[in-house]
């Protein structure tokens, strides 16, 4: 994938958040483990959204099967990452806890994530 995010690039719901600095394909359940990682560390108080949703088809065929004969079924749904996109924001805690609960949901994810801060955030 060429290019940086034109949409999503920005913080738009919450006060923190995570951008991705390198492209990719991020997995349904890669995401899940990251909200997962989000929410308790927050002991579910604040808000969390999800800037990005798995809506391509990846498709695999089975182990030891000849060449041809059709394409494989459906494996998995990824989600299309480009450089500088939002994956997830948060709102309602403070900066040091929305800090590692970010962090914490960045190594779930299989690329290099930066945290940012909405631009009119005062504490």
């Amino acid at each position: 994938m060429k290019g940086n995010a034109n949409r999503g690039a920005e913080i738009a719901f919450g006060s923190f958040g995570i951008k991705a600095l390198k492209g990719g394909f991020v997995t349904a359940r890669q995401l899940e483990a990251a909200r997962i990682a989000v929410t308790r560390f927050m002991k579910r108080e604040g808000q969390v959204w999800i800037r990005v949703f798995p809506d391509k088809p990846i498709t695999k065929k089975p182990a030891e099967v000849r060449m041809g004969k059709g394409k494989g079924g459906l494996d998995h749904w990824v989600a299309r990452i480009e450089p500088g996109r939002i994956l997830f924001e948060i709102e309602g805690v403070d900066l040091e806890t929305a800090k590692e609960a970010l962090r914490l949901s960045a190594q779930k994810l299989p690329m290099i994530m930066k945290f940012v801060v909405r631009r009119d955030y005062t504490e």
